[in-house]
């Protein structure tokens, strides 16, 4: 056991450089200072929840859905899984594409609480899980990148003006947690915050 919480401190300490390496990129795509997110979102503070998903061979749920439409919460969400398909996203046409994450590599996605910080500038991507036709054990692990529960997110100043009003309300990442409740579809956290 004390291997596997070693091994498991281990991977969290490099995932969190890789999600802080990430924040300063986009804080420099987005023309603000290298560590503007890593503030913003108070990073130093904030912390990761995991979910492991198991999904035995041949396994039937709602005809074939194996998690419904939804987007995450959270900064990034990172998503590492032993085979490879059943992850689709919404392209902007409306259509799903499977999205294949190669063995021993680590998905990035964008959060729904980026989508707001940016004001819509960077999108928290619809996505689903379809788990129809596996004939092997499909198993995943998503980490949801946080805040801390008390950082007050709302559209940065930088990207509001007269012509681009705020999209989202603002609230601190444990209100959104609560809006978000326990359901999982693609209403849950963002459409709430949205104001218009």
């Amino acid at each position: 056991m004390y291997m596997c919480s070693e091994a498991m401190e281990e991977y969290y300490k490099r995932l969190r450089e890789v999600v802080h390496g990430l924040a300063k990129a986009l804080s420099k795509s987005l023309g603000l200072e290298e560590c503007y997110i890593y503030k913003a979102f108070n990073l130093k503070s904030g912390f990761e929840v995991s979910a492991m998903n198991l999904y035995p061979p041949n396994f039937q749920s709602n005809g074939s859905m194996g998690i419904s439409d939804h987007t995450d919460p959270g900064l990034f969400v990172s998503l590492i899984q032993q085979v490879d398909g059943g992850l689709q996203i919404l392209s902007h046409q409306g259509k799903w594409i499977n999205v294949y994450i190669p063995r021993n590599a680590i998905l990035m996605q964008i959060g729904d609480q980026l989508e707001i910080l940016s004001n819509g500038k960077y999108k928290s991507h619809v996505h689903r899980v379809v788990v129809e036709r596996n004939e092997v054990r499909r198993l995943t692990v998503a980490t949801l990148h946080g805040p801390s529960l008390d950082t007050f997110l709302s559209p940065a100043m930088e990207f509001v003006d007269d012509s681009h009003p705020p999209l989202y309300y603002g609230m601190t990442y444990k209100q959104s947690l609560e809006a978000n409740g326990n359901e999982v579809d693609v209403q849950s956290n963002l459409e709430q915050l949205r104001r218009y």
